[in-house]
């Protein structure tokens, strides 16, 4: 056991000196009631209140409660009043038995903030018992030649009550040869002896019959009665005599049922039945007889019943020595009540705050008190929680301990704290016990929500169903219950002018978000809003993110012919002169897509012609070039139809119908083309009945009109060989006009366009590029050029 407090460790000793600190330290001086048993339940006691110095409603405020030290609820303190009154009737002798004062120890507890208030409650005795003989009759043999004045010891009566309320005196029922002297033990309690006052005469009286009463001191007093037999026997002038008038024996309280505790021994100098020596308990408890048991004819004295240090710790045993002449002696035994270390500490929490709130100060969470019935370092203790805690134990009064914590607590890093009070007394064995709490920390709204991404992106295709569901946004919360559960919202945007309600909404409960009407690309390419993610903690956090909807091109949009124009009034046609060149550049085809990307590419397909093989469309750029040179075999006017196709998925496209004509010169006048004016026709037959009737009418102003031309054509000769606009010599540049994603001319070309001077229709009649290093020349030929011209019509 040395090796064993060789390891003691240091923290204990330190809580031990906490533990002596506290009790010094107390600050209420013990206080005592006193209260008669067998007072009625619901009796007042004291004023608790008012002696702590508390007010009314101060004890309900801070939590006071009471708590005995058997833990037995005998005293009842009302909250309201501040009263303590007895919550049942008090029997004294069930208490403390023959022990005097009895003195029930209590405390009062304080919750908030903690104090505990040592007190006693002394119960006052009653006269509410009789004083009993352990026999109802006892019977003496006393020699006849016994002289006057001789003493003869009789059976002492018990009276559970104490104090006055014990027994006081004895008397004898009147007689010529007997008085009763009461005499006193070294504890105080009372025994009668029989005095013989005038000698005996067997032969006269061999026999007497006489009452003994035992009174108490009580008021009015109690008494009980027992019948004393007087055999007069004749002559033993020996009585027996102990070896010792005190046997002082110890035994320890774990001894087997069966011990010999002692052995008494006396003698008698007489011979035959005179000395013959019978053992006798002359007093005897109920404790007494129910623990030990004596050999009438040995003298050993034995356990019978287990023995209980904390329970009585000694017993006074008297024993009576007879012979068979009817003389006697006496001894007494001390026995002495040895402790061992067989009981355990025992925890008891008087007080516990659980769940904890996190983030609070230092805080106290339990009170509890610990005791050992064992004495001595039996009795003992030390208290001790683990290391690793974020708690500590301090001493607040007489074996009372506070578990405090040792700063603040974080519900997210913790929730859960098992704490294990290990209470150790300082016996041989040592013998310990533990008591596990299982402390929980509750949630207080300290961390507000996070979302998962700072920003989200999302990307929805145009022309999409209302209500369709484009992405979702999510928030974690470190917190617990109502302080984890998040709802989200959309923010204001930034633009004002961003129509976000009418746009998408978000699902509160979960982060949903939705469309609420179909997108148009080409309106709304992409838009930002922010959303909220807010806790239903109090007060409530929240935190933000951005995001960010990209709308997705559809091929929506079917290609658009820029140029030629196809308003369906005037067919629009293309000259080109006979001698022109294989990739001479008929015209260019300028088309838009509204769409994006592959949606916007455009690819042009020359679907039918007139004449199969002599033009050619340009896939990428639009541009009609002729595929080889015109010949004479050629009919003069030709129709196209175009196709101009994105590279969507499917695909959409749009067609139109370029016109062109040979001409051997730019003089040649123009006339609308027969197809046109066919079709024209047949889209509406009212038209063309009426055109054949005016033909009809007008055929002579028409040839007049043709008459007259031609003689204005024959002075115009000359102005035809210089011409208003030339037609370049040789080979005509094939230059590749790029069509970006719009479809649009490049900026590097620019066309001049010559008309007729008498034309009313003003169709195109030649499409030249001109280059920026040609364009001084140009001009200058153009100023000529409208000079002649000029002259040529006579202006």
């Amino acid at each position: 056991m040395q090796a064993g407090g060789a390891r003691f460790p240091k923290q204990r000793q330190v809580l031990i000196l906490f533990l002596l600190l506290g009790v010094v330290l107390a600050g209420w001086e013990s206080r005592r009631y006193s209260v008669m048993e067998e007072t009625e339940s619901g009796s007042f006691v004291a004023n608790l209140a008012k002696d702590l110095g508390l007010g009314v409603g101060e004890l309900a405020e801070r939590g006071a409660r009471v708590v005995s030290e058997d833990n037995e609820p005998r005293l009842q303190l009302d909250l309201q009043t501040g009263e303590l009154i007895l919550n049942e009737k008090l029997d004294r002798e069930e208490m403390c038995g023959p022990t005097d004062p009895c003195v029930m120890h209590f405390q009062v507890l304080l919750k908030k903030p903690l104090g505990v208030f040592r007190a006693e409650l002394l119960v006052r005795d009653i006269n509410d018992h009789s004083p009993e003989f352990p026999e109802r009759e006892m019977t003496l043999k006393i020699p006849e030649s016994s002289p006057p004045g001789t003493v003869f010891p009789l059976k002492t009566a018990q009276d559970l009550d104490v104090g006055n309320n014990n027994i006081q005196n004895y008397n004898i029922s009147p007689n010529s040869h007997f008085r009763v002297s009461t005499r006193n033990w070294g504890d105080g309690r009372k025994y009668p002896e029989l005095v013989l006052d005038k000698e005996l005469d067997r032969e006269e009286q061999p026999e007497l019959r006489l009452t003994l009463t035992a009174l108490d001191g009580g008021s009015p007093p109690r008494s009980g009665t027992a019948q004393v037999s007087i055999l007069v026997l004749d002559v033993n002038d020996n009585a027996p005599e102990f070896a010792q008038t005190l046997y002082q024996v110890q035994v320890p309280e774990n001894s087997p049922v069966g011990t010999l505790v002692v052995k008494v021994s006396a003698r008698d100098l007489d011979t035959g039945t005179n000395g013959e020596i019978s053992y006798s308990l002359f007093y005897s408890s109920q404790e007494i007889s129910t623990t030990f048991e004596l050999n009438s004819l040995s003298g050993e004295v034995r356990l019978i019943k287990k023995l209980d240090f904390e329970t009585i710790s000694s017993y006074e045993l008297y024993i009576d020595a007879s012979d068979g002449g009817g003389l006697s002696g006496k001894c007494s035994v001390s026995i002495e009540v040895v402790d061992v270390n067989d009981n355990s500490p025992e925890l008891t929490i008087s007080s516990l705050i659980n769940p904890i709130p996190e983030n609070t100060p230092v805080t106290e969470v339990a009170l509890f008190r610990i005791r050992d019935r064992d004495s001595g370092d039996n009795g003992r203790m030390t208290c001790s929680i683990q290391d690793d805690l974020p708690f500590l134990l301090k001493p607040s009064a007489e074996n009372f301990y506070t578990l405090v914590t040792n700063g603040a607590l974080d519900r997210e890093s913790r929730a859960e704290y098992n704490v294990t009070v290990t209470v150790t007394d300082l016996g041989t064995p040592r013998l310990k016990t533990e008591h596990n709490l299982t402390l929980l920390v509750s949630d207080v709204n300290d961390n507000a929500p996070a979302f998962t991404q700072t920003s989200y992106t999302l990307r929805v295709r145009e022309n999409n169903s209302p209500a369709l569901h484009i992405g979702s946004v999510s928030a974690t919360d470190a917190d617990a219950g109502a302080n984890a559960q998040v709802t989200y919202s959309l923010l204001p945007p930034h633009d004002p002018h961003l129509p976000l309600a009418s746009l998408v909404s978000i699902n509160a409960d979960n982060g949903h978000l939705f469309a609420l009407r179909s997108l148009d690309y080409e309106a709304l390419q992409a838009f930002e809003f922010g959303v909220g993610a807010t806790d239903r903690g109090s007060p409530a956090l929240s935190s933000q993110a951005l995001v960010r909807v990209l709308v997705l091109d559809d091929n929506d949009n079917s290609p658009f012919v820029l140029y030629p124009l196809q308003n369906g009034s005037a067919p629009c046609t293309e000259l080109v002169p006979r001698a022109a060149e294989a990739g001479y550049l008929v015209s260019k085809v300028v088309a838009v897509d509204g769409d994006s990307g592959q949606n916007a590419w455009l690819s042009y397909q020359l679907l039918k012609a007139t004449e199969p093989g002599l033009f050619g469309v340009w896939a990428h750029n639009g541009e009609v070039r002729t595929a080889r040179p015109p010949s004479e075999r050629d009919a003069p006017k030709h129709r196209l139809l175009v196709l101009v196709k994105d590279n969507g998925e499917p695909p959409r496209s749009a067609s139109f119908t370029l016109h062109v004509l040979l001409v051997d010169g730019f003089s040649q006048p123009y006339l609308p083309l027969p197809e046109a004016a066919a079709e024209q026709a047949q889209a509406d037959p009212l038209t063309v009945y009426l055109v054949i009737a005016l033909a009809a009418v007008s055929s002579l102003f028409l040839f007049s009109v043709l008459a007259f031309i031609a003689v204005r054509l024959c002075g115009r000769s000359r102005a035809a060989s210089l011409g208003r606009c030339s037609v370049p010599e040789g080979h005509f540049p094939g230059h590749l006009v790029d069509v970006g994603g719009t479809g649009t001319l490049s900026q590097s070309h620019q066309y001049e366009v010559c008309l007729m001077g008498d034309s009313g229709s003003n169709e195109f009649k030649f499409l030249k590029p001109i280059f920026p290093n040609n364009l001084g020349q140009d001009l200058g030929r153009k100023s000529e050029g409208n000079s002649v011209f000029q002259n040529s019509l006579g202006i």
